[in-house]
């Protein structure tokens, strides 16, 4: 393990909430883009609000089961893997 002197720590803290804030935004275009598209009500009602992403519209629950054959495993099991992914990079 790797000794960090005091003074670099701040600064490592601020890299990597900056990371953090980037991949909250990156797994929501990621979300969205992993929504199925027919009409784009689906996408257009697919919003980030802080640390979240809602799907605001009435058949989010059964697109994110598989309904839609563009989307067979859902919106949120391929965003966790989206998002696990990019925390190995960091």
């Amino acid at each position: 393990m790797r000794v960090i002197g005091r003074a670099k720590i701040p600064g490592r803290v601020k890299d990597l909430e900056r990371k953090i804030d980037k991949l909250k935004s990156d797994a929501a275009d990621f979300f969205k883009k992993t929504t199925p598209i027919r009409t784009g009500n689906a996408r257009s009602k697919t919003k980030r609000d802080r640390d979240s992403i809602k799907a605001d519209y009435h058949y989010a629950t059964k697109l994110n089961e598989g309904f839609s054959s563009q989307a067979p495993d859902g919106m949120t099991n391929p965003t966790i893997e989206f998002i696990q992914d990019q925390v190995r990079k960091f």
